[in-house]
Order: C-alpha cells, then sequence, then structure tokens
C-alpha cells in the first residue's frame, strides 16, 4: 500500500498547494539546461548532433542515479518522503487545470485577446490570430498531450520503476519541451532529447491511451477511441502524443489536428478523434478526462496493492 499511499499524498499536496512557487526542481533544471545548451549548441551540425547527446546524458542521468544509491542508504520513513515529493513536483494536475480554465473563461467571456495570450504560454504555434474555435484546439490538444506528459506518465512509471524513473522521465520531458524543435536552433541539437522523450514516454503514452479508452467504454467510443489511436496517432509528428490526443478526442467526441503556424511556418496535422468540431467547452470536458484516467489508475493500483497481492 506504499506506493498507492505516495500517489495519493503527491496528489493531495498538489491539489492545495500546486507547483512550489519558490526553488522548484524543474525551474531549476530549466536553468542548468539553458546553461549547458549555450556551450553545447553550436558549430557544425554534427557537433551539434554530437552536443545534445552530452547535454541530454549530463543533464538527465546523474540525479537518478545518485537517487538509486540514496534508497539504498536513507531510512525508510526518509525514503517515503522523499518520493512523495518527487512525485509531487513531477505531478502538474494542478497546474494544468489552471492553465486550461486561465484559457476557457477568457474564451466562454468572449474575451479572445486574453485567451490568446494564455494560449501563449502552453503551446509553441502562434496564437496571435486565433480565433475561438482554433484556441479551442490548441488548447484541448494540450490539455490531452500535457496530459499524459505532466500527469499520468509520473503516476505510471512510479508504479512501474520507482522515483528514479519518475525523474528521468520529468526531465528528459523537459528537456523535449524546451529543445525538441526542427527549426534552426533545435533541429540537429534537440534530435536526442526528442527521441529519447519518445522512448521513454512509449510506455506511459500506451497506458494513458488505455485508460482514456477505459473511460470511454460508458459513452460507447471504446472500440474507435483504440482504433484511431492506432490508426491516428501513428501519422501525428509526436507518436505518445498522437496515440493519447487520438484516443482522448475520439473518447469526447471530438475532432481535432488541421493547420496551425509554428516559427512562422504552416504545418498540417492529420485528424485527431472523431465527431464535432472542438469548441471551448471541449476544454473542461479535456481536463476532466484527464482527472477521470488519474483515478482509474488510483484505484487499479489500489486493488493490485491491496487484493491481488493479498492473493
Amino acid at each position: 500500500m506504499i506506493t498507492f499511499f505516495t500517489l495519493l499524498a503527491a496528489l493531495i499536496i498538489d491539489a492545495i498547494f500546486g507547483e512550489p512557487t519558490r526553488y522548484h526542481p524543474l525551474v531549476l533544471f530549466g536553468n542548468l539546461a539553458k546553461a549547458v545548451e549555450r556551450k553545447l549548441n553550436q558549430g557544425s551540425k554534427s557537433r551539434q548532433f554530437i552536443g545534445g547527446i552530452c547535454a541530454w546524458c549530463v543533464l538527465v542521468l546523474p540525479i537518478p542515479l545518485i537517487y538509486c544509491w540514496l534508497i539504498v542508504i536513507l531510512p525508510s520513513y526518509v525514503l517515503l518522503l522523499c518520493n512523495i515529493y518527487i512525485v509531487y513536483w513531477a505531478v502538474a494536475l494542478n497546474s494544468l487545470q489552471r492553465h486550461g480554465m486561465q484559457i476557457y473563461r477568457p474564451l466562454k467571456a468572449n474575451n479572445l485577446l486574453q485567451a490568446q495570450h494564455y494560449c501563449g504560454y502552453i503551446v509553441s504555434r502562434d496564437t496571435s490570430a486565433l480565433d475561438q474555435a482554433e484556441i479551442s484546439r490548441a488548447t484541448t490538444e494540450s490539455m490531452l498531450e500535457n496530459g499524459h506528459d505532466g500527469v499520468t506518465a509520473t503516476l505510471i512509471y512510479f508504479v512501474i520503476g520507482g522515483a528514479p524513473l519518475v525523474i528521468m522521465h520529468r526531465l528528459s520531458n523537459t528537456l523535449d519541451a524546451m529543445w525538441g524543435y526542427r527549426n534552426e536552433q533545435y533541429n540537429y541539437f534537440g534530435k536526442c532529447s526528442a527521441r529519447m522523450d519518445d522512448l521513454l514516454g512509449f510506455v506511459s503514452g500506451k497506458i494513458t491511451t488505455l485508460l482514456f479508452v477505459t473511460m470511454g467504454v460508458f459513452t460507447g467510443r471504446a472500440k474507435a477511441a483504440l482504433i484511431n489511436a492506432y490508426q491516428q496517432g501513428r501519422q501525428y509528428k509526436s507518436h505518445n502524443g498522437g496515440w493519447v490526443m487520438a484516443s482522448g478526442a475520439t473518447v469526447l467526441n471530438v475532432c481535432l489536428g488541421g493547420k496551425a503556424i509554428y516559427f512562422g511556418k504552416q504545418v498540417h496535422s492529420p485528424q485527431l478523434g472523431q465527431g464535432e468540431s472542438v469548441h471551448s467547452d471541449h476544454i473542461k470536458a479535456s481536463l476532466t478526462l484527464v482527472k477521470q484516467a488519474v483515478l482509474m489508475w488510483l484505484l487499479l493500483v489500489f486493488v493490485y496493492t491491496s487484493v491481488l497481492k493479498v492473493i
């Protein structure tokens, strides 16, 4: 039951306090990553690529390895507190809710400029000319994808590999968010971070997809969600994100994907999901779906640790 208690305690702390306002580990890590990138992201394309590999190894690998050593020497109660704290700062359910509603509310109030402004906080596409439907689409896609990256992946990997795997995934995902762009600055330097994030998110992405599909059982869309995850998801630029968004959108009965402007270039994303045209209420619905997936995972962990282990 310690695993279940750790997850539950971390989620309760996150719900009450939200992200750490000072000395957030990911903020400190991001500042360190910027300094490393300035040193290593230069020279020829091959040098940038090798620099990106070195940067990923230097920034991501040491902390999980050190924590593995601490697991051996720390008293059990200290280790429990450390685990709760690590899951707490890695999970971002409160933050996801706050950012989503920060866009949903002005959209419902027809305040397009404010919605565009806050949407720019969470997506890399140009939001300055987006209309209500496009902002709703961008935000709903972000809620589903980041619901995996920042929420369910942390809960899943703690069960699979403990705090070291949580740390490795979260740090790698942060580097992908910083460097995983196909532009002049990061096309070669960020390639390793993007590939490692795909690798580390593969299992959690599939489990999150199944959690969304399970929610689709109650709406009669489970089969379609699974089919779309496989057929549509593998056509998306991010394999894991594609599966998660395609299954989530299908359960929500909404059609995502389409054109967007990234760094001055128009990019066309394949259709994800099926159903009605996206609107602002899908933002709120996507947040609800992520919360339902979290509760479903907690239930599965509880049943496994308290019932099946006894049998």
